[in-house]
């Protein structure tokens, strides 16, 4: 009854089951990818480290130096005006 069920809406079971059981394992390797991250975090903050500081370089280092070199112009533009340069 449940094969008729599935072969009338085009559903393959095993299939889907496959797909599902694959972004499971994704999710959890995603997981243990984070609690990794974590890890060099912490370990860098107990050596001493700005790990706040060091999330800002990361994310600088994923972004085009051409960007980042008008958000830059940009907001030291903005400081000279406010009389913060």
């Amino acid at each position: 009854m449940q094969d008729e069920a599935s072969d009338a809406y085009g559903v393959a079971a095993g299939e889907l089951k496959q797909f599902i059981e694959r972004f499971e394992r994704l999710e959890e390797e995603k997981k243990e990818i984070a609690d990794q991250q974590k890890e060099v975090m912490a370990e860098a903050k107990a050596r001493g480290y700005d790990t706040k500081v060091m999330r800002k370089v990361i994310a600088l280092r994923k972004r085009d130096k051409d960007e980042i070199a008008e958000e830059e112009a940009v907001l030291e533009m903005y400081k000279a005006a406010l009389g913060m340069a």
